[in-house]
């Protein structure tokens, strides 16, 4: 199978005040700041969608909550932090080599606004967003036009990666079913990333914030394909058009949690790799599951059934991997499996010691700043 690879990164920041650095005082133009400091890279496109609304032109742009007036050109865009984006890469080393390069050049600019990276996967302090403004009729229409949009609220208070893979000739129908079946895993592989153990401003009773809340609501993976006719109509998506060419074929997971460890990264890149390769594994679901995102969201492989479940799709992943180098880079992962451990525990011990989320917070994303 010739596979190909992409992530997307989405980044949290504190503000030289060291106070989280999200929608309720930051603004479009802090963060801009930042983008127009980074490079252009013409050769990245027609790969890269740089969108309607002009944000998504470089490797990294903010991400954010679009307004609008009466047309689909935006007229605002409420900030939430930066993503970055790769390139397609034919192998996940080179995937996660870029996005690190990328970090790192983030982060230097970054600093010198003021703005510190920091890992977290949903808002520590706020519950909800709501638009300000309210929503205009314009808007309210618009909001209508898929299950995404209607809950686009929720990823104001997210920060999680898309890991995209796609494999050279596969049919639409072999494209949708692999999507089905990280659909139907995905409640048991998301503790590998959680780290979001933070709700209201204090310790949340569990490991993901981020996956109890969005996960349901929300797709946990998406497939596009340029056959409209074959189209799943669900709630949320399971299939898109694909808006360029590039795109047809595209499997995104996007339930997992951020990671600051990249080499995590790396190794669920294989596992969703794994499962794509491998034909013993037979769950497949058109909408994630919610009762079972939750009952993981809040015990992670603590609970026996989502550990047991985690355990034999490392097997069969590695079983349908067999000699494939990559299979190494699944190291991380199955040493939070064996210690029944995720990236949550670690953000729990820290604050447990610091008693504060930003000295938490501050203390993530070492690997960068040493």
């Amino acid at each position: 199978m010739e596979f190909s690879f992409g992530i997307e990164h989405e980044v949290a920041f504190l503000n030289e005040e060291d106070k989280f650095a999200d929608f309720s005082r930051t603004t479009f133009d802090d963060f801009n700041q930042i983008i127009e400091k980074l490079p252009l890279y013409p050769q990245d496109y027609p790969q890269l969608r740089i969108g309607d609304a002009g944000i998504k032109v470089k490797r990294w742009y903010i991400e954010g909550f679009e307004r609008f007036k009466d047309s689909e050109k935006p007229v605002d865009c409420v900030p939430k932090g930066i993503e970055i984006r790769t390139r397609i890469h034919s192998s996940i080393k080179n995937t996660i080599s870029e996005l690190t390069e990328s970090f790192y050049l983030l982060t230097d600019i970054a600093n010198s606004f003021g703005f510190t990276p920091v890992l977290l996967s949903f808002n520590p302090y706020h519950a909800v967003f709501e638009p300000a403004p309210p929503l205009n009729a314009y808007e309210i229409k618009r909001r209508q036009a898929s299950p995404e949009k209607q809950t686009a609220h929720i990823p104001m208070l997210t920060y999680g990666p898309d890991l995209s893979l796609s494999v050279k000739g596969l049919t639409t129908e072999r494209v949708i079913d692999i999507g089905k079946k990280l659909t139907y895993y995905s409640p048991f592989v998301v503790p590998f990333s959680f780290s979001s153990p933070f709700y209201g401003g204090n310790l949340w009773n569990g490991l993901s914030v981020r996956t109890f809340i969005r996960t349901g609501a929300r797709p946990a993976a998406m497939v596009f394909i340029d056959e409209p006719e074959k189209l799943v109509q669900s709630s949320p998506s399971l299939t898109k058009k694909a808006r360029i060419p590039a795109e047809v074929g595209r499997i995104e997971f996007k339930a997992f949690d951020s990671c600051d460890d990249f080499s995590l990264y790396s190794g669920l890149f294989v596992l969703l790799k794994g499962l794509v390769v491998d034909q013993s594994l037979p769950g497949r679901a058109i909408v994630p599951d919610p009762e079972w995102h939750q009952v993981s969201a809040r015990e992670g492989f603590e609970n026996d059934q989502v550990f047991l479940e985690a355990k034999e799709i490392i097997h069969a992943v590695k079983t349908a991997l067999d000699r494939d180098p990559d299979c190494k880079m699944l190291a991380p992962i199955e040493t939070l499996l064996e210690e029944r451990r995720t990236p949550a525990h670690r953000l729990k011990e820290v604050f447990n010691e610091a008693r504060s989320i930003e000295k938490t917070l501050k203390k993530t994303y070492t690997e960068f700043t040493g």
